[in-house]
């Protein structure tokens, strides 16, 4: 499978904008001969904590996304806002060039430290769909802190997505944690941020594509642009010759939250 995450330069609120931008980014996925692309979070509209502005009200950014899945004969997965009475909920979905939907995950980590979880309801499932023939799981930029989340997913997911919308002041914390979920899960990370300006702070993107043995496949900082890999059996025999999940004590684990 050929794997593309693309550092976008969000343009904040600017939803239009921002749809021509992923178009061309989709369409470029699909002369590279990208199976499945990934966007950062928010995509249309940055780190927004106006719900009432941007939300998506009727689910056309979905339909839109399917389209252009469709015409390109490319997966894409991508960041939108969706309103839950006064709320709204920081969600990531993947849609399929049949115009399916693979998968839909809501954040399960607002980031309180910059009042999100004032405006957004958190998200209680894990999300995890198979195309060609890989497990991917995704989560939403905050939720890199809490590594339990990525252990429990990794029980199955060979390849493991973090949208975000990271701020270049916190980006070695950023790097930092997406090589120590890839070593400690076994599994393939990407890490797709934002690039550019929004409201005075900025994203330095960084974003990266790391193999399971925490090695960099490819990576790219302060500019726009498409990173690809293509995965193969890297995370099975990762998994085998080094059998680390074996070893976890999960039931004892449980006991230390009591």
């Amino acid at each position: 499978m050929n794997i593309g995450i693309v550092q976008l330069d969000i343009e904040f609120e600017a939803k239009e904008n921002n749809k021509k931008k992923v178009k061309k980014h989709i369409a470029d996925a699909a002369e590279r001969g990208v199976d499945i692309l990934f966007f950062p979070e928010m995509t249309f509209t940055g780190f927004s904590m106006d719900v009432s502005k941007n939300a998506d009200l009727n689910g056309s950014i979905i339909e839109e996304m399917k389209k252009l899945s469709s015409e390109y004969g490319v997966a894409v997965g991508f960041g939108w806002i969706k309103k839950t009475g006064e709320r709204g909920e920081n969600h990531y979905t993947v849609v399929s060039p049949d115009k399916e939907i693979l998968s839909d995950y809501v954040k399960m980590h607002p980031f309180s430290y910059s009042n999100e979880d004032k405006y957004y309801n958190a998200g209680n499932s894990l999300a995890a769909f198979t195309y060609c023939g890989k497990r991917i799981s995704t989560f939403i930029c905050y939720d890199l802190r809490f590594p339990e989340i990525f252990q429990a997913v990794s029980q199955e997911s060979e390849v493991i997505v973090v949208a975000a919308n990271w701020p270049e002041r916190r980006s070695d914390h950023w790097k930092t944690l997406l090589k120590a979920r890839a070593i400690e899960n076994q599994s393939w990370i990407l890490g797709v941020n934002c690039y550019g300006d929004q409201q005075g702070m900025h994203y330095s993107g960084d974003s990266a594509i790391i193999r399971p043995d925490g090695t960099i496949a490819a990576q790219l900082n302060n500019s726009e642009g498409m990173l690809a890999a293509a995965i193969s059996s890297e995370a099975e025999e990762a998994r085998s010759s080094f059998p680390v999940k074996h070893d976890r004590r999960i039931n004892l684990y449980k006991t230390f939250y009591k």
